[in-house]
């Protein structure tokens, strides 16, 4: 079930375009995205470094600063518990290079992912002692772990969490309340955007961003410039943002912006090695790049095997040292694209069988799936049938699950109404993790369902479109503008327009999949188009055979017959063999009555 909707946030469309001079489809798409005025599109659009939020605007960061400041002084040794995601490396690494920088000497530790689960534990505890370290410092977790945390404080450590994930509240006795209480894990410092006590003006940041500030506010405590430090680490950001799918608005934008800059030019050679395999040393690199070339590939190594490999990749001191790290990491992603590939595979036949599909929270059990891409198959899911997913692995006592939501279903809350079935669970509005008996699977099932509150509005996939544009309004010109409003990604997509009155007047399939079509259209001038679809031939030709007749998709391949019809797109521009031409990437398509 999909549904169309313009958008069209109210706004001076007239004034921003004059103001800003700039076209009024640039003014409508950038009105549509919160920015309704000249002025608020224009912090957004040349926001710089000197506009990213006080670090010291967290709660506790300025404690959290000052006891690393004395454990610098005293000669401490410092220990990192990071996590085995983008999220957690990059953050791991942004402590360790900034504290090492210092003159600190750092052991970073992160958990096994299957072994162990997300966060910290007594064994990395452990291993810090052992390692001679008084200080601890937790980053993409912590939040939760108030039992490990506790053990260190007893074993005499200083302990520091940094997180971005939401803090555990407490049961809520009198129903009049409006919101529980948060229980913080028992640190001495406790660095979170997410604390209910905390004003910083951006709580959208990941793990790393929070790491980082925390070190710009420690520089600027110690009286260094922070510049350089940023100069070196904006990379670290910016992958991390875009990996962990944060909104790209604020902060998060200029942080993504201007790391994408650093990174085409890095010097790491760790970096350089993956870019170069992945053929992208000489394109312009963009958040599409991020998320799902290079992101991936750190993903990938905590996923499988360990994050030392991606750790050791970034660590790498020559091209001789990070060439075959790069390729083990790109050998690792190609692993995990097969795994998720089966377990998608595996799911669907689960939800045809077992008539799972019609729960409006799916639950699907796959009991010998790789645990590591459990949260991937979930988003593939969500996608497919745009409800809730949590897709649970693991033939022992204890599963472990992982789920990823939409928009009306806010995860984290959603797992704390049933959390007496669950042995430990964790995470945001849009994704979470969690385990829990095998016994149990049937009855969170149940459960999860009965709390849902789903409506059927709220499962209808909405295709939000900036304009009603025609394709004649597009020009080379109106592209290159609706670039410079990049980065796009989650929370600032590409623009999408729609338009009825249409003619499909050709089409040919392409790839050895059929997973690729060609799409001739003409539009309400008469004027021919080229769109392309990225999708199964197979849908597309059960589209038009159920809305044009059992012959229409053999007329259009032979260019031989013109159906009305309805697409949504994004222009953009075609190089082929030295010409340039622009084309229509076809989103979605409907029929016209």
């Amino acid at each position: 079930m999909e549904k169309w909707v313009l958008i069209n946030k109210k706004a001076d469309i007239t004034a921003m375009s004059e103001q800003l001079k700039i076209d009024p489809v640039t003014a409508r798409i950038l009105a549509n995205r919160g920015l309704d005025s000249a002025e608020k599109a224009r912090a957004f659009l040349n926001g710089t470094l000197a506009d990213l939020h006080d670090p010291r605007l967290l709660m506790d960061a300025e404690k959290a600063a000052s006891l690393i400041r004395e454990g610098l002084e005293r000669g401490l040794r410092f220990a990192v518990a990071s996590d085995y995601d983008a999220d957690g490396l990059f953050g791991g690494m942004i402590l360790q290079e900034a504290l090492e920088a210092l003159g600190a000497e750092v052991t970073v530790l992160t958990p096994d992912r299957i072994e162990e689960g997300y966060g910290l534990n007594t064994r990395i505890v452990d291993e810090a002692l052992a390692f001679g370290a008084a200080i601890l410092i937790t980053c993409d977790n912590g939040i939760s772990a108030a039992e490990a945390v506790k053990y260190a404080r007893d074993k005499g450590m200083t302990v520091i969490v940094t997180d971005h994930h939401e803090v555990p509240k407490a049961d809520v006795p009198d129903p009049a309340r409006k919101e529980a209480e948060q229980i913080l894990p028992p640190a001495h410092a406790v660095v979170d955007p997410k604390r209910t006590d905390c004003s910083y003006p951006f709580p959208g940041i990941c793990g790393a961003v929070v790491a980082l500030k925390l070190m710009m506010l420690l520089y600027a405590r110690l009286g260094k410039d922070a510049s350089a430090l940023l100069e070196g680490l904006l990379p670290y950001a910016a992958i991390a943002t875009v990996a962990d799918v944060m909104d790209l608005v604020d902060e998060n934008r200029i942080l993504v912006k201007e790391g994408l800059k650093r990174l085409q030019h890095t010097e790491n050679p760790g970096l350089k090695a993956l870019i170069a395999l992945q053929g992208l040393q000489d394109k312009p690199l963009s958040a599409y790049h991020l998320g799902f070339i290079l992101g991936p590939c750190f993903n990938a190594a905590g996923r499988l095997e360990t994050v030392d490999a991606a750790r050791a990749l970034l660590m790498a001191k020559n091209d001789e040292e990070a060439l075959p790290l790069a390729g083990r990491l790109i050998e690792l992603n190609s692993a995990r694209k097969t795994l998720t590939a089966r377990g998608v595979e595996e799911a669907e036949e689960k939800i045809r069988e077992e008539g799972l599909a019609q729960d409006k929270v799916l639950v699907v059990y796959l009991p010998d799936c790789h645990e590591s891409v459990i949260g991937i198959i979930a988003g593939r899911l969500k996608e497919s049938y745009n409800r809730p997913v949590y897709v649970l692995a693991g033939n022992g006592e204890i599963c472990k699950g992982s789920g990823r939501s939409i928009e009306a279903y806010p995860m984290f809350d959603r797992l704390s109404e049933v959390k007496e079935l669950l042995e430990k669970f964790g995470g945001h509005p849009m994704a979470a993790g969690f385990s829990l008996k095998k016994e149990n699977i049937g009855a969170f099932r149940v459960k999860i369902n009965e709390k849902s509150d789903l409506t059927e509005d709220d499962l209808c996939t909405i295709i939000r479109l900036d304009a009603a544009m025609p394709p004649e309004y597009v020009s080379f010109g109106l592209i290159r503008e609706w670039e410079k409003l990049a980065p796009f990604g989650k929370g600032f997509e590409k623009p999408l327009f729609g338009r009825t009155g249409l003619l499909m007047s050709g089409i040919r399939v392409l790839g050895q999949k059929r997973n690729v079509v060609r799409i001739r259209f003409d539009g309400e001038s008469g004027e021919s188009f080229q769109g392309i679809w990225f999708g199964d031939a197979a849908v597309f030709e059960a589209f038009v055979t159920e809305h044009y007749g059992k012959k229409a998709f053999t007329m259009l391949e032979r260019y031989q017959a013109k159906f009305p019809v309805a697409l949504s797109y994004v222009p953009r521009v075609n190089e082929y063999d030295g010409k340039r031409s622009i084309q229509f990437e076809i989103r979605s398509f409907q029929t016209v009555s």
